[in-house]
């Protein structure tokens, strides 16, 4: 497919504005020059690259997409001029940034000052995304290379073509290098997906869904209404024994974030993977919105999270890059916890769980984007502490969290499993008891068990974390920031610790 014919297909009927220019002359030698004039001719275009505007479902965005017809969409330095050009002026306009790579990589005829071009295309998407403006990337067939290297690797979003081949390096080159075929299946789009390197594979016909759906979150106002809190939220019994909330947040039919999602969100993107090679199936990543309230949502999944794989130090690195993308583009960050704990194990220690740990509560605690974490189910040990930090936590009545689960609190103090409700009682892990520590600040209800009003109760959690975003948005970064250091200072000095009972 041709630049031109992948435009028509993405942006409204002919709303396509060229910003291309004459290319820069870099006085080729003749048999170069009569290599680009015949790729000219053959392409219909004029550099391997075309540039320009248009309108995807309404709104305006910028565009770059790469044209194989033209020397194979290489990249030389009259194509890296028109590639920066455009991203500084869509930029400049406070537009989002739409590419499409497909390229061999660099031009060998211009040699390593078009190799270095890289380098200047790279600068100018880092000031793009340092804006707050999205750059969205669709890797077609083939993307090598440099290109891969440097604009193709990018995006906030990446999605590729099915069977797309995708590399670092061109298997013609590997075999010219090494006298044998690169593994067969190791550079396909699909690889890549399942590796966590791109967020999706996509035929050229759903592109403009997901665009469209990933722009309704990034372009959204920063500055929604704050609507009011649902009735009821006073409706809490405080005095269920902890086991109870232990006991109901473990039924398999207890919704989860998918659950949530679908009932209470819209505009859902899923992400995949931490973009570098890895991806847990215990950590959910995605651009949403709740009501007008945009935010990058990263969850504890507990479809994904099972006895043979529980959740590992690549789902914190996933959940890493999600704190990235809210910082990056400058979108409120919701977490929730629901796992019975990280993975212990040979790998998870070999893997750097502590660390992950570690890193997750410091990039939380100085997130600039405002940070709301939700306490959805079981938050059992360092697993569920990664996503804790937060401005503000909303509960459910029988989200619960603490550093073991009862029966290693059991365990550990009476040498048995026998004591863990009395040990989850003494320990306060109820969200009631979070509440009058000051951990949480808000309960939502559960009528009686979330388990048995799905639908209900995920409308109702929803509402209040529309409210509870609209509310962080509208607080001034310095203001807000400096109440979370205060917020993290107060904890576990502002009430007596819990008592033991029984």
């Amino acid at each position: 497919m041709s630049a031109r014919a992948l435009l028509d297909l993405v942006l409204d009927t002919e709303s396509w504005r060229s910003w291309d220019v004459e290319p820069v002359d870099v006085h080729p030698d003749p048999g170069y020059a009569a290599a680009l004039e015949a790729a000219r001719e053959r392409s219909g275009v004029d550099e391997a690259v075309v540039s320009g505007e248009g309108l995807l479902r309404g709104r305006r965005v910028a565009v770059v997409a790469g044209e194989f017809g033209f020397l194979a969409g290489s990249i030389g330095v009259a194509t890296a001029d028109r590639l920066t050009r455009a991203v500084e002026r869509a930029t400049a306009e406070g537009l989002p940034l739409l590419a499409a790579p497909v390229s061999g990589g660099t031009r060998m005829q211009e040699g390593t000052v078009a190799f270095l071009q890289m380098v200047r295309i790279t600068a100018a998407l880092s000031a793009h995304k340092a804006a707050g403006l999205p750059y969205l990337v669709y890797l077609r067939d083939p993307t090598t290379g440099g290109v891969l290297a440097s604009w193709g690797s990018l995006g906030h979003v990446t999605v590729a073509e099915p069977g797309a081949l995708i590399g670092f390096l061109g298997p013609r080159v590997y075999e010219a290098l090494h006298g044998r075929p690169f593994p067969e299946g190791v550079q396909r789009s699909e690889n890549l997906f399942a590796h966590g390197i791109v967020d999706a594979v996509l035929e050229p016909e759903r592109v403009a869904d997901v665009l469209d759906r990933a722009l309704a979150v990034l372009t959204a106002p920063r500055t929604p209404a704050v609507p009011p809190l649902p009735d009821g939220l006073d409706e809490v019994d405080d005095d269920a024994p902890a086991w109870d909330s232990v006991l109901a947040s473990r039924r398999k039919e207890r919704p989860g974030i998918r659950r949530l999602l679908r009932y209470a969100a819209r505009d859902v993107v899923p992400l995949n993977g931490t973009g570098a090679g890895e991806r847990d199936p215990g950590l959910l990543l995605a651009l949403a919105r709740f009501g007008e309230v945009p935010c990058v949502v990263l969850a504890q999944d507990r479809r994904g999270q099972t006895e043979e794989r529980p959740m590992g130090p690549a789902a914190l690195r996933e959940a890493r890059r999600g704190m990235r993308l809210a910082s990056e583009l400058r979108l409120p960050l919701l977490t929730v916890i629901d796992t019975p704990g990280a993975a212990l194990s040979k790998e998870a220690e070999e893997g750097g769980m502590a660390g992950e740990i570690a890193r997750c509560l410091a990039d939380l605690v100085d997130l600039s984007a405002p940070t709301l974490s939700v306490l959805l189910g079981p938050g059992t040990g360092g697993g569920a502490l990664a996503l804790v930090p937060a401005d503000r936590t909303v509960a459910a009545r029988h989200g619960w969290l603490s550093p073991l689960p009862p029966e290693g609190a059991s365990a550990i103090v009476h040498r048995d499993t026998a004591h863990a409700p009395a040990m989850a009682q003494a320990q306060g892990v109820r969200s009631v008891d979070l509440r009058r520590a000051g951990v949480v600040d808000v309960v939502v209800p559960e009528r009686p068990d979330a388990s048995l009003e799905a639908e209900a109760f995920c409308l109702r959690l929803g509402a209040v974390l529309e409210h509870e975003l609209a509310s962080l948005l509208a607080v001034p970064d310095a203001e807000r920031r400096a109440e979370r250091l205060r917020r993290f200072a107060r904890l576990g000095t502002a009430t007596a610790l819990p008592q033991p009972t029984g």
